[in-house]
This record gives C-alpha cells, sequence and structure tokens, in this order.
C-alpha cells in the first residue's frame, strides 16, 4: 500500500494535466457535442515538425493556442538540489560464502523487451541487492536506498543512502559491471504563499515546483557509495529505459503563459569537476501544428552511466500530455491523447536512439486511447498497437503502422458486449493476445504475419478477466487478472491459434482479494526452468456484527493477510501452491491496523535462495522447501 502510494506519487504530478483535459473534454462532448456513432476512417493528418524563431514566438504560440479552463497546477522553473549522503559508518564488504547453495544464476527486473532496462525499485547483481524504501507521511517523505550483501550464511545491509524529504523516487539502474548504481527520483516543493512559512495556505492554482534528477553513484565499493553525477531537469518524471550504457529519461512539464511568461525546461548537471545550469533555448523545441487541448514540454535525455566525460544529449518536443511509453532497442516512442471533433486518437511520436543520440524522425496517430506499454510493440520495422475508442459505443482496434508511422494495416475487434474493453495486450513475434472485458473475459488470438492484414485467429471466452499477460512459452501464455473480486491466474494453451484453451486457472480465495502485479508486471516473478511463479497478494475477509435485525447489521472486516505467494507452475500441473511467505508479525482484524512497511512488493531469487522485499525489511527463504533462513531489516 505504501509502494503503491509513493509509485502513484511520483505521477500524479505528471498526469494531472491529461485528467484535467479528458475531464474538460469529456464535459464539452457530453453537454454540447454532435454525436459521432464511429471515428472517422482517415485519423488527423500530422504537419512536419516545426521549431520557433524566438522566446517570443514560442510565448505568443501558447497564447493563441492554448483552450480550454486548464489552470497551471502544477509546473517548475527552479532546479531543486536534492541532497544524499551514504552511511559512513557501514561495515567495508564482505565476501559471499562460498557454499554449494550460492550459484552463479539471479533473476533478473521483469522487462517487456529483451536488452531494454526497465527502472524498479529492487535490482540484483548476484551478489548484492539495491532496494528503494520509502515511508510516506504526510507533509513529508523519506526515501532510502539500501545496498545489501545478499550471502544467505550473512545478509545484512552495508550501506544506505539517504535521500531529501520530499522525494519521490521512480527506481533505480545498475550497470552491467555493478559498479554504477542509477537513483531516478522526482522533488515536488510547494510554492508557498508570499514566501511564507510551510504552514501557511497554498498559492491557488496550488503551483509547486517540479524537479526530476539522476544521481548516479560509483558503487564499486559497495560499503562506501561515492556520487559521482547529478543530473536534474525541471519537470515531473514520466519514464525510462537503459540500454547498454546509457539511461534515455523522459520528463515533462505543463507548457503554459503566466503572467506573460513561459517557464522553459532547466537543465543542471554536476559532476566532481563542474557544474553546469541551462535552459533549454527555444529555438530547439519541437513543435507540430496539431493543437491538443493543452501543452507541455516533453524532453527526452540520454546520459551515458559509465563514462562522465561524455556530455548527455537531450531533446524537448511541446505536446500534449504524456501518456505512455514503449522502448525498443532503436527507438522510443511516447504517446499522448488527443482530440478533434471526431472523437479521441492517440498521437505518437518516434524518437530514435543511439549510444546517447536522440533524433526525432516521425508523429503519427491512431483511433481511441492507449492502454498502457505492453499495448504497443516494434516487430520487423512496424509498429503495432491496440486501442479503445470509447463514445457512443466502444470499439477495440490493433493497428499496424510503419516508420513513418503511416498506417498500413487494421483490425477491428469482435465484441461481445457493447462497453468491452481492451484489459492487457501482449506481443509475441507474429502474433498478438488481446484480452477485452465487461463481464467475462474474451481472449483474442491475433495473427499479425501479414502487417496489413491482421486478423482474429481464434478466441476464449471465459469468466472474468486478464490484466497481465506473459509468455510461457511460444505455445503458452500465463493470464493474471481478477474474477469476482478475487485474484485469478490462467494458463492459456495456443498451440492451436484457432482454438485456444484455458488449461490451468488458480483463484485465490477471500471475499476481497488482490495483486500489486495486477497493474505493476515488475512485481511478477517467473522463471520457466526453475517452475517458479511468485506474485505479491493480499486477502481480505469480511464479517459482520448482528444488530436488532438483518437490515441494521453493522459491516466490519473479518481478517487481512499480505505477502507473497510462491507457486509452482508446469504445464502438466497447472498453478501449484507451495505456500505464502509473510513480512507481516500475524494478520489483523482490519487492513488499516497493518503497518504497510511490511507489505511484500518484489521478490527475485538467487542461487537457491527466495528473497522476498518490502519497505521494512528482505526476507530469505529456502527455494527448495520455503523454509526461513533469515531476514534483514531496513531501519
Amino acid at each position: 500500500m505504501v509502494q503503491q502510494e509513493i509509485r502513484k506519487k511520483t505521477k500524479v504530478y505528471g498526469t494531472v494535466a491529461i485528467l484535467s483535459a479528458i475531464v474538460l473534454v469529456t464535459f464539452i462532448y457530453t453537454i454540447g457535442s454532435v454525436p459521432v456513432t464511429f471515428p472517422p476512417t482517415v485519423t488527423p493528418t500530422v504537419e512536419g515538425m516545426k521549431h520557433f524563431s524566438s522566446y517570443e514566438a514560442l510565448r505568443d504560440y501558447l497564447t493563441a493556442n492554448t483552450t480550454g479552463s486548464y489552470a497551471n497546477t502544477y509546473w517548475s522553473r527552479s532546479i531543486q538540489s536534492a541532497g544524499e549522503k551514504y552511511d559512513a559508518t557501514a561495515p567495508s564488504p564482505a565476501q559471499l560464502g562460498t557454499g554449494e547453495s550460492i550459484q552463479n544464476d539471479w533473476s533478473t527486473t521483469n522487462i517487456q523487451v529483451e536488452g531494454v532496462d526497465e527502472a524498479d525499485i529492487v535490482k540484483n547483481d548476484g551478489t548484492y541487492i539495491y532496494t528503494v524504501s520509502t515511508e510516506y507521511s504526510y507533509p513529508e517523505t523519506q526515501s532510502n536506498v539500501y545496498i545489501i550483501k545478499a550471502d544467505p550464511q550473512d545478509p545484512k545491509v552495508i550501506a544506505k543512502i539517504t535521500l531529501e524529504n520530499n522525494t519521490y523516487p521512480a527506481g533505480v539502474y545498475l550497470s552491467g559491471d555493478s559498479n554504477r548504481l542509477v537513483v531516478i527520483a522526482s522533488i515536488y516543493q510547494p510554492i508557498l504563499f508570499d514566501g511564507a512559512s510551510s504552514d501557511a495556505p497554498l498559492r491557488y492554482p496550488y503551483q509547486t515546483d517540479v524537479s526530476t534528477f539522476l544521481y548516479i553513484y560509483d558503487v564499486s565499493d559497495k560499503a562506501y557509495p561515492v556520487l559521482a553525477r547529478n543530473f536534474t531537469v525541471s519537470g515531473s518524471y514520466f519514464n525510462s529505459r537503459m540500454i547498454g550504457n546509457y539511461v534515455y529519461a523522459v520528463v515533462s512539464q505543463p507548457a503554459q503563459v503566466i503572467e506573460n511568461s513561459v517557464a522553459l525546461p532547466r537543465i543542471c548537471e554536476t559532476t566532481s569537476v563542474a557544474a553546469k545550469v541551462s535552459d533549454i533555448e527555444p529555438s530547439s523545441v519541437f513543435y507540430a501544428d496539431t493543437i491538443p487541448s493543452y501543452f507541455t514540454f516533453t524532453t527526452f535525455i540520454g546520459l551515458n552511466i559509465i563514462d562522465d566525460a561524455q556530455e548527455p544529449t537531450n531533446m524537448t518536443l511541446m505536446m500534449g500530455g504524456t501518456s505512455a511509453m514503449y522502448v525498443s532497442i532503436e527507438n522510443i516512442y511516447v504517446t499522448y491523447p488527443t482530440w478533434s471533433e471526431e472523437g479521441q486518437f492517440t498521437s505518437i511520436y518516434r524518437v530514435s536512439v543511439d549510444d546517447g543520440q536522440l533524433e526525432f524522425k516521425a508523429e503519427g496517430s491512431v483511433a481511441g486511447y492507449v492502454l498502457n506499454q505492453y499495448a504497443m510493440d516494434e516487430y520487423s520495422d512496424y509498429f503495432r498497437i491496440t486501442t479503445t475508442w470509447q463514445k457512443e459505443t466502444t470499439l477495440n482496434y490493433v493497428s499496424v503502422l510503419d516508420m513513418n508511422l503511416t498506417k498500413v494495416g487494421e483490425l477491428l475487434l469482435p465484441k461481445f458486449e457493447e462497453r468491452e474493453t481492451i484489459q492487457s495486450t501482449r506481443f509475441m513475434g507474429d502474433k498478438c493476445y488481446v484480452v477485452t472485458y465487461e463481464q467475462k473475459d474474451p481472449f483474442f488470438v491475433i495473427d499479425m504475419a501479414n502487417p496489413t492484414e491482421p486478423k482474429v485467429a481464434g478466441q476464449l471466452k471465459i469468466p472474468g478477466y486478464s490484466s497481465y499477460l506473459h509468455p510461457y512459452d511460444e505455445n503458452h501464455v500465463i493470464g493474471l487478472g481478477m474474477e469476482n473480486n478475487t485474484v485469478k491466474l490462467s494458463l492459456f494453451d495456443v498451440t492451436n491459434v484457432n482454438a485456444p484453451t484455458e488449461t490451468a486457472r488458480y483463484i485465490v480465495e477471500g471475499d476481497w482479494t488482490y495483486s500489486e502485479a495486477l497493474g505493476e508486471p515488475k512485481a511478477f516473478l517467473f522463471d520457466k526452468e526453475m517452475e517458479l511463479l511468485v506474485i505479491p497478494v493480499s486477502i481480505t475477509q469480511y464479517g459482520y456484527i448482528e444488530g436488532t435485525g438483518k437490515e441494521d447489521a453493522v459491516w466490519m472486516q473479518g481478517g487481512y493477510w499480505q505477502g507473497a505467494y510462491v507457486f509452482k507452475l508446469t504445464l502438466a500441473g497447472g498453478f501449484e501452491l507451495r505456500d505464502g511467505i509473510t513480512h507481516h508479525d500475524s494478520p489483523t482484524e482490519t487492513p488499516y491496523d497493518m503497518d504497510y512497511n511490511s507489505d511484500v512488493n518484489r521478490a527475485l531469487y538467487i542461487g537457491n535462495t527466495l528473497y522476498t522485499v518490502s519497505n521494512a525489511k528482505v526476507k530469505l527463504n529456502s527455494l527448495a522447501d520455503l523454509s526461513p533462513i533469515a531476514e534483514v531489516k531496513l531501519d
């Protein structure tokens, strides 16, 4: 719960503009629009990208084209300096034991594209675990990054990096040689009325200074991390990836005229030898003639985390608010929602990446909105995307675009119910698996072999839905979702693409059950060779106290448990629950009695040891029989 809140806080300021615009446009269409039953066959065309000739030209453009009543709720002008320190009293790192229990294998972050790493709150290198722990309490939040010696014979914290208050970590990266640790986070500093104290009312409309930093630490000596490089940019963190030695980050801030001035993105870089602060020049800001309902400056950063001497690269697009991002080895695709008289669309930008270099390549659009990064894919020089278009009716699309982001193929999915929307997508080579849902779960197998004519090869209709799809092998797919307020695991056999089947299922029993992995695939741990599947699970049981009559019954919680469910998963046996591992001392009567710092949010393995991670501790269990080995408290 705590980590979910932190993650939401990290993203919320970057998405406020999107939500405000959605509410505004929905209101306009509901009250005074001309009904449109189907989206147009041809989506809005996109003109070539342009540059502003001057600051005045940029300001005048925003003044003339900003529409609606959206106020600049969150913005940033100054760079906030995020403090850092490490535990200088931490002991020197000891060598891991050489017992047979330690093997040269370990799990890694669950990512979408091979070779494209994603930031997460936990990383490991087979010897050490690097984890972010955050305690959120209004009005301040405290975050620490721990380096933990993972030896089952002597596990312990050997270093702690303490971040400044009101810092919301997005995640960390670890270099291939494990000598560099990257911490990405945003800092939010309210701008107070007349510069008054922190208990004074905020200035309407609640403006806030926001900056995002990338701290690069030299962790070659694990016990004594050294800050080697600090790269900070104004605005809210949106997303990032790491390819090779390069981290690519995307940061967004509202682009709006306030008191006849525009706050341009500002970049600050500090190394051991120099510090530089600079504004993005208006002449380097890309924009198109397509006018969104509001504008943001979206800045792309390319940073070498190994070579401190290599200059970082950056590129800024003035666009609508960012909504989703997909990254291949060679390209970053960023989407944002746009609207026209015909309905809602998803605008798409393609930016190529190569050893830190960034180059704008193409812009396009498709009908409807995109659910998340897994609804996008690049394959054989084509970009594929699934979207849902909603108005008087609901339509679900699979679209194929070329590298110029020109549509070359499209499939309208059949629907069994009027308001059926896409709940999950997984592209696997020339196949695409899509789950739509309103009351039941149609699982579609889409044949993508011919990019110009994608087609439904087969479908399966079962209760519930899957919100995340994960490859088991080329002929089987794991589904994680919900059915009747409970977590559901499914195993789909797609060997016969024309007749997919659900060969195994598991329901997490309880009056209400949930898993963080439903919305965060990085919490999903699967290893086919080890027959291992681990997900965080929370279970709530209800009860009630009888009153004078049934109609007077007073409802109360009857019990709550949270931890990790550990499964054995095979094609022959399906989902076999081995045990549950909790970090809480005992179950409680209500969720409100729980210490959410002890909620398990990640799991990993190193050799024959399973590690479960919460904000409060790291727990070690034997993979052989799940017997407890040790635990490391995160103070």
